[in-house]
């Protein structure tokens, strides 16, 4: 089906009612309901933080989780819990953090869910909770450190963190590091949470990784924000339950057909696997009459990538995306203009298409400042 019938399909049938949620760096955490081609709002909730900057949604717990991302002051922040109850928010427990938590995943225990990793990009190191939070210190805190200063000192000048996740076995936590140039690795021990490093990716001098993604257990993908690239990534896993994971890198592409250098001032934010697709958002690069872009790669069976197509965000700056389940939505959140924007998708060609819905969300951010919208999934 090509996009633009998937667009007229989902505009006319009940089928893509949804529920979404939504962060504002002003401190809120928004439930958006998605019906045909309406979306709006159903509640706004305070987080209680002072720059909400991601959402880790549970689907089985029906919890989302809310780091803080506060970098001034003496202080750091909280991470937030919000059980839901058809749709409505209610807070949950918290957990003291440093400054600049920038993300969270869950990890560890019997049901991958039984902890959760934050990565502290202003204050270089990654802490963990065990869950329910109860108010406890945190469960574990590794400092990181790093000798003089990397390939762009104005971002490298000490490690930051910008990402946490886990493999598809669940038995290794990944760390992007934009500032120490390196990919961390840590063993998970399943019943205690404990973390044990255990080896490092070595990107080239100056990329900068930001996120990352898996493909599969064979292929992970990581978008670098300082080189503005994806790199394709091949995964060994270890023959013993001591041993850790390795990577080696397999190839790099620029978000542009050819491997164009990316316009001045672009950085690469995120990146999502679906398919045999991989995509990632390119803020500020303006590609689309000011509107910023997302760029389609396709996958290969030994895992390399090609350029496919590249598509409008429909705002600026999109710090964030995520595509549905069915894989027929991808919902972009727009940073700067903060506004989300709902895309269709086609299943077969993993092309970008149509706007189905968009929606302005609080007050517009200023490009590179830590306001507008900062984080945007599907509660699915």
């Amino acid at each position: 089906m090509h996009s633009h019938i998937l667009s007229a399909a989902l505009l006319s049938s009940g089928a893509s009612a949804a529920t979404l949620y939504a962060s504002h760096y002003s401190g809120t955490i928004n439930s958006l309901n998605l019906n045909g081609n309406s979306l709006t709002i159903a509640n706004t909730t305070n987080t209680g933080n002072s720059l909400p900057s991601w959402i880790t949604y549970d689907s089985v717990g029906k919890a989302l989780y809310i780091p803080d991302e506060n970098f001034f002051g003496s202080s750091g922040g909280n991470l937030a819990s919000f059980s839901i109850d058809n749709g409505a928010l209610k807070a949950g427990g918290k957990g003291p953090t440093a400054q600049g938590v920038v993300a969270t995943t869950l990890y560890g225990g019997v049901d991958g869910r039984s902890f959760i990793a934050n990565a502290h990009y202003q204050t270089s190191q990654i802490s963990t909770f065990k869950l329910p939070l109860t108010g406890a210190q945190p469960l574990q805190t590794i400092k990181y450190t790093m000798n003089g200063v990397g390939a762009n000192p104005g971002r490298q000048e000490a490690p930051h963190p910008h990402h946490v996740f886990t493999d598809p076995t669940g038995d290794f936590l990944l760390v992007p590091d934009l500032g120490a140039d390196l990919i961390r690795i840590n063993r998970i021990d399943r019943s205690t949470g404990a973390l044990t490093e255990c080896g490092t990716g070595k990107p080239v001098r100056g990329t900068g990784p930001r996120h990352g993604a898996f493909w599969g257990n064979s292929t992970l993908f990581i978008a670098n924000e300082l080189s503005n690239s994806v790199s394709g990534w091949k995964v060994t896993y270890p023959t013993s339950s001591s041993g850790c994971l390795t990577l080696t890198v397999q190839d790099t592409l620029t978000p542009y057909q050819g491997n164009a250098s990316a316009p001045y001032g672009t950085k690469v934010g995120e990146i999502r696997v679906k398919d045999n697709f991989v995509y990632s958002s390119n803020r500020n690069d303006k590609k689309f009459s000011g509107n910023d872009s997302i760029t389609q790669y396709s996958i290969s069976a030994g895992g390399k990538i090609s350029w496919t197509a590249i598509s409008s965000s429909y705002g600026t700056y999109p710090r964030t995306f995520d595509i549905n389940k069915a894989g027929d939505a991808v919902a972009i959140g727009d940073q700067t203009t903060s506004n989300v924007a709902i895309v269709a998708r086609d299943r077969s060609t993993g092309r970008l298409g149509s706007q189905i819905a968009n929606l302005r969300i609080g007050a517009a951010g200023r490009p590179e400042n830590e306001d507008g919208l900062s984080a945007v999934v599907w509660a699915e």
